[in-house]
């Protein structure tokens, strides 16, 4: 069964009311990642066929087909890691 650990990288910035966070996939998972994301969440706008701008459970972020998503007012941890679950497995 797979993890989230699998697909992410790494993790930067920090939780909170207005913060952001970007996730990093692995890169040599970062096509099953982002195919697994697109097909879950919604496309609210693609620009240049590289970003995608997407809302999920009433997170809006950004895809970048480079291999990473940027989370908009993600309150903590636990949340992100509850939101990429039900994304990536």
């Amino acid at each position: 069964m797979p993890t989230i650990e699998d697909y992410v990288a790494r993790i930067e910035g920090t939780c909170g009311a207005e913060k952001d966070v970007i996730v990093f996939f692995k890169f040599d998972k970062k096509d099953e990642a982002i195919a697994n994301i697109l097909k879950r969440a919604k496309t609210t706008n693609k620009i240049a066929g590289i970003i995608f701008e997407l809302t999920f459970e009433n997170f809006s972020f950004r895809l970048y087909t480079s291999g990473k998503a940027i989370f908009r007012s993600v309150k903590n941890r636990e949340e992100l890691n509850s939101i990429l679950a039900k994304l990536l497995l």
